[in-house]
């Protein structure tokens, strides 16, 4: 849960943010998201700037608050990758939200690269552009041959340098919680981080930081050379990682495409 200060400062921040948009251009928004706390302000000032049509929860990462929340102000509809996957059903659903209309499709994972060129082709309004927030989800639109409308990758953008800082130092967080909560503690014990990436480095770095041995695995070879380049100590295979560790963090980062 937010404290009601931090709810004050993340409102505060979007607000400042969003000044000066006007929602009467004539665009509208289709919001896939992780509904953590903090959401509900980032889905508001998003409705400053657009008519927000509908917000789709991913499905593992629903705070029961935030949905109520959202759910009071906005069309909540379930997450399905097979219908956005989809071009047929990803168009029904397009034309039944928002039938001849100009939108902007905010997208975490991908969820409508496979039916991007069928939707900018067939829907009866106009795509504006997807802005797409994650590595997996830039990963899917890199691999289109030619975008059919503007892609923005929130992914490569040079702010999400810091907030990979955060998160890793979240999960740090949240994992020394688990284990004190266990009567244990974090020190001592052997970790394993699967993963190598933007996420996994911070991770990898933050334990690192508590005096924590942490064996590296990636499937890439490359991210197993960086990870050893820094000091770490790698394994070229899962089970050889997992072996005697005491402590595993995984993070799946996608491979590019070829």
């Amino acid at each position: 849960m937010m404290e009601d200060f931090e709810r004050s400062r993340v409102d505060a921040f979007f607000k400042r943010v969003t000044e000066g948009t006007d929602v009467s251009s004539n665009v509208s928004s289709i919001v896939i998201t992780h509904l953590l706390p903090e959401r509900p302000s980032f889905i508001r000032a998003v409705a400053r700037a657009s008519r927000v049509l509908s917000v789709l929860p991913k499905p593992k990462s629903i705070h029961g608050q935030a949905l109520r929340e959202v759910a009071e102000a906005f069309h909540v509809d379930k997450l399905d990758r097979a219908r956005f996957s989809d071009p047929s059903k990803a168009l029904a659903y397009l034309e039944h939200q928002a039938p001849s209309q100009r939108v902007v499709l905010l997208d975490v994972g991908g969820y409508f690269a496979g039916s991007i060129d069928y939707l900018c082709a067939k829907y009866s309004g106009q795509i504006v552009g997807v802005v797409e927030d994650t590595e997996n989800g830039h990963q899917r639109y890199l691999a289109l041959d030619k975008p059919p409308c503007p892609i923005y990758s929130v992914a490569r953008s040079p702010l999400k340098e810091p907030e990979d800082f955060l998160v890793g130092q979240s999960v740090t967080f949240s994992t020394e919680a688990l284990i004190r909560a266990r009567g244990d503690i974090l020190q001592g014990r052997p970790a394993a981080v699967v993963g190598h990436g933007k996420l996994g480095r911070s991770i990898t770095a933050m334990l690192h930081a508590k005096h924590v041995e942490v064996t590296v695995y990636d499937s890439s070879s490359v991210r197993r050379a960086q990870a050893l380049s820094q000091g770490y100590r790698t394994s070229e295979t899962l089970a050889e990682a997992l072996c005697g560790a005491g402590v595993v963090v995984r993070y799946r980062q996608p491979v590019a495409p070829g």
